[in-house]
């Protein structure tokens, strides 16, 4: 795991946030990153972007909700989930500069919910849960949709999720896939690319978008 440069407690009104500070020399933009419902900021790809994106001019914050900082092991309702968020967006802003909203899975849809209502320049959706795994019905495109904002999904080939191809066609938002990729990010071991060449897609894909945004 990337050492924490710093760490920050923020107090919502669901409990106390924690942001883990991964400062860029020169920053022009600041990413901040939450983890999904079954997972923390040790998820690869984050850790990946937290180590990559500020040697290019991005600050990333690395978003603990407050239901994992008080070590419990079940994400509360989405609501509860969009109040934190909003509640912690401020220490976010404070920098000055532009803030893209970003998550993995349930942080993803945290973030593209929210999105138009705190003034998020952009949404990094990582691993977005299109839909329940086997149950494509349930679509949860709508969110996506409605971000509202420039958006960029980095979704793995794999992912029981969604994968890439039942994305809806949509002006609204790229897409860009990990081949082989689960809803972690991870690769086979029979798979032609390695597991540093899937992080690489993604922090490429991220760093170049986030480069059009600034």
């Amino acid at each position: 795991m990337t050492p924490a440069t710093e760490t920050q407690t923020v107090t919502t009104r669901s409990g106390d946030a924690r942001i883990t500070w991964h400062p860029a020399p020169h920053p022009t933009l600041v990413l901040a990153a939450s983890h999904g419902a079954g997972g923390g900021i040790e998820a690869r790809d984050l850790q990946a972007l937290a180590t990559t994106l500020p040697t290019h001019g991005v600050t990333v914050a690395l978003v603990e909700q407050p239901w994992r900082v008080a070590g419990k092991k079940v994400a509360p309702a989405p609501k509860t989930l969009d109040a934190a968020w909003h509640d912690l967006w401020p220490a976010l802003t404070d920098t000055g500069l532009p803030v893209i909203a970003a998550g993995r899975s349930a942080g993803a849809r945290v973030a593209c919910r929210t999105a138009t209502d705190l003034g998020a320049a952009a949404v990094l959706a990582l691993s977005f849960p299109l839909h329940p795994p086997g149950k494509p019905e349930k679509s949860r495109a709508g969110e996506l949709l409605g971000a509202g904002v420039p958006t960029l999904v980095v979704q793995g080939g794999n992912d029981p999720f969604g994968k890439p191809a039942e994305f809806p066609d949509s002006p609204l938002y790229e897409l860009v896939e990990v081949p082989y990729g689960d809803h972690g990010f991870a690769v086979p071991k029979r798979a032609p690319v390695g597991q540093d060449e899937a992080l690489g897609t993604i922090t490429d894909a991220v760093t170049a978008w986030a480069r059009s945004l600034a």
